[in-house]
């Protein structure tokens, strides 16, 4: 997979107006302000393909966007800052709870962690109900360009000693939207379960 041909596919409020799962679902999820839709971008090299916004809880979605055809990259709307109503904020917990427990065509869940910051409650509430309900998941460091290379090792340890308390070991992901750093190895991760899918099928 070279990752060259990209495309939004649709933004989908549920599971009932998804697109056909007939591909590896691949989702982006964390705080509204961790860089969701600028990972997409630099993925996939397409500047605008994923809306950003300076404003936490842009995204009301799961914004679809296919890969070469072959995979999906869902972002989902984040948690934490969004400033809408208590209501709404209930719906979207619903419907990303459907979505994570209820597609059978998702892969991965790649949790995206700002790595200036230590994992939030929401994170570490997240890291858990994910472990629990056995699903895989991924830790993407992101922003790691804004501090030093020792803060980045820091971050990475900081991470990898609160899943340790939890008896969680997932592969954890230092990331740069600016620099690139750590994006082919988070390519790799995805071509790894991509291809496991494709040799199981």
């Amino acid at each position: 997979m070279k990752f060259v041909n990209a495309e939004f596919v649709t933004s989908a409020t549920s599971l009932n107006n998804a697109p056909a799962p007939d591909l590896p679902e691949f989702c982006l999820a964390g705080r509204s302000n961790v860089g969701k839709s600028t990972l997409i971008n630099k993925i996939t090299g397409r500047k605008r393909l994923a809306r950003t916004s300076n404003t936490p809880g842009k995204t009301q979605q799961m914004n679809y966007y296919r890969i070469d055809g072959k995979i999906y990259l869902v972002d989902l709307p984040g948690f934490g800052f969004a400033k809408v109503p208590e209501k709404e904020r209930k719906r979207w917990g619903k419907e990303i709870r459907n979505y994570l427990l209820g597609r059978r065509t998702l892969r991965l869940i790649l949790h995206l962690v700002d790595a200036r910051h230590p994992p939030g409650k929401l994170d570490e509430e997240f890291f858990y109900w994910m472990a629990s309900n056995e699903k895989p998941f991924s830790v993407i460091l992101t922003k790691c360009d804004k501090i030093s290379s020792n803060k980045q090792q820091q971050s990475v340890s900081r991470v990898r000693r609160t899943l340790k308390e939890m008896n969680i070991e997932v592969p954890i992901l230092v990331t740069s939207a600016e620099t690139g750093k750590g994006i082919q190895d988070l390519k790799s991760l995805l071509m790894e379960f991509a291809e496991d899918e494709f040799e199981s099928s």
